[in-house]
């Protein structure tokens, strides 16, 4: 285990003491870990003063085991109700599939389903029939699992990071150095925020498209005011766009207006019922791009009414589709 990043040792650490009796010594771990007395105590250290680590204490042959803190949570108990909704809510947690952590709550789920008499198994098994997740548009991680650990790792101790990545306007993959500022869970995929060395700006990847992630010791200063979900703020999903918010107004004809009324699409949303039975919708947005995607997705039903740019550029997409439509004949 000695390629394992800090935290996801750290978490390993955790996992290994809940896990045995006893717990473990400091020389114990570092030889499971293959990692030196001293890291293996700066490790328990830490978890100690977060909460998570008892102080050692002696066992057997007068040894010192560290041990997790049972009692971390001491007012932390689940009725029954709520232990089948955990238990259900597993299927969310799949693009962290293969990792460290989802391994963690993958052990929890099965102590759930230990614990509970063969009745309630086939319950829950009814439960889920009830509530299906499908998988359109979702992200296989399965494979990135390591990867994923280490960009956590990265965004957590703020490394320096060579990523590479083939970008969808690219041929071949790059590398180039990252300051990783956060991941975004959008759409079934997963996203990195993270200042470009190269670019010299702040830029969006997704994880499906980095096939390799080296942490350098080397650490960067994040911005003390950067936060994800200011940076997204007017964002209708994972892009940001460079230019100040503006108004964005879209009329839904009656077909879909219901549809479109029963969703949250942005904090910024404001739904007006119109007499006719149409929705005016009105965004504040700083990128244009997402929103395009999701009015033509409207087909006929959803018109642009303003700003013009958004509305040529939606006028052009449909212009080029028609034009196709008529010159390639079905084959």
């Amino acid at each position: 285990m000695s390629g394992l990043q800090p935290l996801e040792r750290q978490w390993t650490i955790l996992r290994t003491l809940a896990a045995r009796r006893y717990g473990a010594t400091v020389k114990e771990l570092a030889e499971e870990f293959g990692v030196a007395d001293k890291t293996i105590r700066r490790d328990l250290s830490l978890l100690r003063d977060l909460g998570l680590a008892e102080e050692p204490r002696a066992g057997p042959h007068g040894r010192q085991y560290w041990a997790a803190n049972r009692s971390a949570t001491p007012e932390l108990t689940f009725d029954v109700s709520e232990i089948l909704a955990l238990y259900l809510s597993r299927a969310l947690l799949e693009p962290l599939a293969g990792t460290v952590f989802w391994d963690s709550a993958h052990s929890a789920f099965r102590k759930i389903k230990a614990t509970l008499a063969e009745p309630a198994v086939d319950y829950l098994g009814k439960l889920t029939e009830l509530i299906h997740r499908t998988s359109f548009r979702d992200s296989d991680y399965r494979e990135k699992a390591q990867l994923i650990d280490d960009l956590m790792v990265a965004v957590e101790d703020r490394r320096i990071t060579h990523i590479t990545y083939l970008s969808a306007r690219s041929t071949e993959p790059l590398s180039y150095p990252v300051h990783p500022y956060g991941l975004v869970y959008h759409r079934g995929s997963l996203y990195l925020v993270a200042e470009s060395e190269q670019h010299d700006e702040i830029r969006t990847f997704k994880l499906d498209r980095i096939s390799d992630v080296a942490l350098e010791t080397l650490r960067f200063q994040k911005p003390k005011d950067f936060r994800l979900q200011d940076y997204l703020q007017h964002s209708l999903g994972i892009f940001h766009g460079d230019g100040r918010p503006q108004r964005v107004m879209i009329r839904f004809a009656p077909e879909v207006a219901g549809y479109v009324a029963e969703h949250r699409w942005h904090s910024s949303q404001k739904l007006t019922r119109q007499t006719d039975g149409s929705l005016l919708a009105e965004f504040e947005l700083a990128s244009l791009e997402e929103v395009k995607s999701w009015v033509l997705s409207f087909g006929a039903k959803a018109v642009v009414e303003e700003p013009a740019e958004l509305r040529e550029a939606i006028t052009t997409e449909l212009t080029q589709a028609l034009e196709k439509y008529e010159q390639e004949p079905v084959r």
